[in-house]
């Protein structure tokens, strides 16, 4: 079996931000610091982290709604991280929709939702007759669930429940037949049962319409659910990548353990144990050292004066000292010794 195209590539991304500290000062803070991660063709990765992380503004750079201030990002194998021709961005558009947080602040209020999805379809089809337009909105609505298509097309996003609203952003991301979709935290205010539905209705559509997602959460049940894998993410640093199933069952970086520990999980026969610091880090301050080495137990003087390299442990990357000499995760308790503390040594 051939292994699968990349469709997403991040290369050494950086995004920084300019903000006023007084009339005359500012400082710089690094939302996104050299980050470096592929997605496959046909592939679910999840964006894992707390709120501040950095998740969201890797997600609008994708989506070119912030510039990246250094470093690269390809799709399908092209450049989209710089200026781009109108119609190149066009083409760009047809390749890469969002699916945003809030369903209700993403739709306008005056407009009925036929009009929403229509809107889009006609943007993307020049000269597309308007009996055609609605045909077309009568089949995503179908698609999406919302049936029969009539008994929501002449409503507003104001008349609707949230998960109706989302399949209604759904529909309106798929009228451009995108290749790639981005999910950046869509069910996290729905609830959980609709929830369910709607990441079921995501995982539906990427067989039937072979997309590529990137998934933005906080919410590692969710990321379980749906992912084939997971990048965790940390002061805007990417600090450990691998299959799911790797990461939740084995967790390699200090702070992947501790989100861990924040939503026990009955798939680990024993939870992990680790304490850290409440001690945050200063995204405006030099990044020449472990983001996480304010807050970790394991940290040592090394982890506060230099920042670790990526090493690769299997099939894991992971940022953290500890895996200098592993080369495998048959190595990791004899190098790192952090599941001797935390009672898994056996």
């Amino acid at each position: 079996m051939s292994e699968k195209n990349t469709a997403v590539k991040f290369d050494h991304v950086k995004k920084y931000f300019t903000k006023s500290t007084g009339l005359f000062s500012h400082s710089t803070l690094k939302a996104v610091d050299d980050i470096s991660f592929e997605i496959k063709e046909g592939e679910i990765l999840a964006v894992v982290g707390e709120s501040g992380c950095g998740k969201s503004t890797l997600a609008k750079m994708l989506c070119r709604l912030h510039d990246v201030t250094e470093g690269h990002i390809y799709v399908n194998g092209e450049e989209i991280s710089g200026k781009l021709s109108r119609k190149k961005e066009r083409e760009f558009r047809g390749k890469v929709q969002m699916i945003f947080q809030d369903p209700f602040g993403s739709l306008n209020p005056a407009h009925k939702v036929s009009y929403i999805v229509g809107r889009a379809v006609e943007l993307h089809n020049p000269g597309i007759s308007k009996k055609e337009v609605r045909r077309k909105v009568e089949e995503l609505f179908e698609t999406v669930g919302l049936t029969p298509p009539t008994d929501f097309m002449e409503k507003h996003p104001n008349q609707l429940s949230g998960g109706q609203r989302q399949r209604i952003v759904i529909a309106r991301a798929l009228a451009v037949e995108p290749s790639i979709m981005v999910a950046d935290e869509p069910t996290s205010m729905l609830d959980v049962s609709i929830g369910i539905e709607i990441m079921n209705l995501m995982m539906e559509l990427k067989e039937k319409k072979k997309l590529t997602y990137l998934y933005i959460t906080h919410n590692l049940a969710s990321a379980r659910y749906m992912a084939d894998r997971m990048v965790v993410i940390y002061a805007g640093n990417c600090v450990e990548e691998g299959e799911m199933e790797d990461v939740l069952l084995q967790p390699l970086h200090p702070y992947t353990i501790l989100l861990l520990n924040s939503t026990p999980e009955p798939f680990r026969e024993e939870q992990l144990e680790i304490h850290a610091s409440e001690d945050l880090p200063d995204l405006t301050g030099p990044m020449n050292l472990c983001p996480f080495s304010s807050r970790c137990p394991k940290a040592s003087e090394r982890c506060r004066t230099q920042k670790p390299p990526v090493y690769q442990v299997g099939r894991r990357k992971v940022k953290c000292f500890l895996y200098e000499n592993a080369q495998t995760e048959a190595d990791v308790k004899l190098d790192a010794g952090i599941y001797q503390e935390a009672g898994d040594a056996g």
